[in-house]
């Protein structure tokens, strides 16, 4: 079907604005266009109580922002979902998130959990990992004065961060531990060094393209690193058996659409639940843009 009326406003707005190619983009440039955008998003959903927790990672200590739905008693028992925001791996934050958290907290009727992960090329692979992992352990372990169910205990990103989430379940479900409930992985990356269809016919033009995948990687991975690694890249990981169910979304107009399609089927065949669902007319970043 064509762009969503909704998209495509967007998109012919961007466009007449002259942005700047990614690749001419510095760092800190990029920081502040991601920014930009989530800004469009407009009224904030409404949720119940928001906190801030500091915990302990492998090189100091890492924020965690805490998002209640609204009507929940302080001391509920709920599900909970680990968030990791979106970004490229080199962009994003809490704040720019804050909009996509309390949504996600509202529709879920979970306690959201979003972390505050490293990025690079301050912090360069694996260091987003290494606090994915640690955010995800400590919030399993401290379940309990969390308010959260241990049974029901999720993971979720969007975009990159959604391939830490994904690496993130792939990893526990090797270890045996922690046991996650479920994985939500909103657009995610899939495949860095993926030549898709989606990646071929929608390059240029669609928010999220090429030269902007390669920015990002470029300064997460640096030269050394392998794009092809599971965990940069986790379609490519040797086994899924052990995967809990799992939900994914990606948008028709969206270059990633075809990898994440691709691990649904992959997980699908090997047995895990899968719920898998493609937005008609969208593309990348559509849950944070309003539409």
């Amino acid at each position: 079907m064509p762009l969503d009326p909704r998209a495509k406003r967007f998109l012919d707005t961007l466009a007449a604005s002259g942005a700047a190619s990614t690749l001419a983009l510095t760092v800190e440039q990029r920081r502040r266009s991601l920014a930009q955008l989530l800004s469009f998003a407009g009224p904030l959903p409404t949720v119940g109580g928001v906190e801030e927790r500091t915990l302990p990672r492998p090189a100091g200590s890492l924020r965690v922002r805490i998002y209640a739905p609204a009507g929940v008693g302080a001391h509920e028992v709920l599900p909970g979902l680990v968030y990791f925001h979106g970004g490229g791996l080199v962009a994003g934050s809490l704040e720019t998130h804050d909009g996509i958290c309390r949504a996600l907290a509202a529709a879920s009727r979970c306690r959201l959990l979003s972390v505050d992960y490293r990025l690079a090329p301050e912090h360069s692979f694996p260091a987003a990992i290494d606090d994915g992992l640690a955010a995800t352990w400590w919030v399993a372990t401290h379940a309990a004065e969390l308010g959260l169910d241990p049974d029901r205990l999720g993971v979720c990103g969007d975009s990159a961060g959604a391939t830490l989430a994904a690496v993130v379940c792939q990893s526990a479900a090797a270890l045996g531990q922690p046991r996650l409930a479920c994985q939500f992985l909103l657009c995610p990356i899939m495949d860095y060094a993926a030549e898709s269809d989606s990646r071929r016919s929608l390059a240029q033009g669609y928010l999220i393209d090429r030269a902007t995948l390669e920015h990002d990687l470029r300064h997460y991975l640096g030269p050394e690193a392998d794009r092809a690694d599971p965990r940069v890249s986790p379609l490519r990981a040797p086994g899924v058996m052990n995967l809990p169910p799992t939900v994914i979304h990606t948008a028709e107009f969206d270059p990633l659409r075809d990898e994440g399609a691709a691990y649904a089927e992959r997980l699908r065949a090997a047995g895990v639940k899968i719920t898998y669902r493609c937005h008609p007319g969208m593309i990348h970043l559509f849950y944070g843009l309003g539409a």
